[in-house]
């Protein structure tokens, strides 16, 4: 037998065995499951997103610093410029809160799309990161808004373990937390994991622009000065311009734009607000601004958003 054979064949036993976790994680999720939707779970920072069925228009949403692994199907993020594909056995990455667009463009009823979402917390990182680089962070010489890779089978093979977790209250309160360790851990180790250190790092200019994305989060109704969240992030202003676009693809004036509307958006749909008290609310100053803002952005004035949102989710829910 020669060298050659063993390696293909070692090769392709890996493979099978990637495979193999890959639908056995896909099965546990069908099975708790069965509705399209994202879903918080009684794990803390785990969030389950299922569809089985492709989008027309791009879905808005912000979401966390966080990762998402897809088990099932292809979903395309878009975060300004920058376009991302992620398909089966593929992670997502982004660093800090963002405002992101999403279209499912890979699912059907029979293997509908299936991603798996884990908020990352920066404190539990600088935790973990001197075990993985005891010398400190080598330099980052490309900084980009979202980062991917290929997810190793040790990776879905702990994230299986941490979807068994949900089966049994006792294993969600006292295993979860330490697999989800073995994620983190697994995590810094894969081909995104310096982008992931660098959220542990107070000195880095991802965790400096996450104190300013931190104050905007907490004030979005209040009137920004950008040389105030320069000097919250101990940057020079140009400096801070330079370094918030690197990291959020955006500026800081639009960054806030898009969290208001998002705020505006969700006051409406989840209390049953009227748009001119959500504009008001989330801090513009002209209702008519307002809704030539948000038909900008969602691609539609807000009562029809509203009416297409009502009506999307009940379908989901009678499916």
């Amino acid at each position: 037998m020669t060298d050659g054979y063993l390696e293909q064949s070692a090769t392709m036993n890996a493979t099978t065995l990637h495979d193999a976790e890959l639908s056995r994680l896909v099965g546990l999720i069908n099975n708790y499951v069965q509705s399209d939707g994202t879903f918080s779970q009684p794990i803390p920072g785990l969030h389950i997103r299922r569809y089985s069925r492709t989008g027309v228009d791009w879905e808005k949403a912000f979401y966390l610093p966080s990762v998402l692994i897809v088990a099932q199907g292809v979903k395309t993020v878009r975060l300004e410029k920058e376009t991302f594909q992620i398909g089966k056995s593929r992670m997502f990455m982004i660093p800090v809160a963002l405002p992101v667009s999403l279209r499912t463009i890979q699912a059907n009823a029979e293997q509908p799309f299936i991603g798996i979402g884990l908020t990352l917390d920066p404190e539990k990182i600088a935790e973990f990161v001197p075990k993985v680089y005891p010398r400190g962070l080598p330099s980052v010489q490309t900084r980009c808004a979202g980062y991917t890779a290929e997810a190793d089978t040790g990776i879905i093979h702990a994230v299986t373990r941490l979807i068994e977790c949900l089966h049994h209250p006792s294993d969600a309160e006292l295993l979860a937390p330490i697999v989800k360790d073995e994620i983190l851990m697994r995590l810094l180790l894969s081909p995104i994991g310096i982008h992931i250190a660098e959220m542990g790092f107070a000195d880095t200019s991802v965790r400096q622009v996450a104190k300013a994305i931190e104050w905007l989060r907490s004030n979005f109704d209040q009137p920004m000065k950008v040389s105030e969240l320069a000097s919250l992030s101990h940057m020079s202003v140009s400096v801070f311009h330079k370094h918030f676009k690197a990291v959020t693809s955006i500026s800081p004036l639009k960054y806030q734009k898009e969290l208001r509307l998002q705020e505006a958006r969700n006051l409406m749909l989840s209390k049953q607000m009227d748009a001119i008290t959500a504009s008001q609310l989330v801090g513009y100053a002209s209702a008519s601004q307002f809704s030539r803002d948000y038909r900008s952005y969602f691609g539609n004035p807000p009562r029809r958003d509203m009416a297409k949102l009502h009506s999307r989710l009940t379908s989901e829910m009678y499916q």
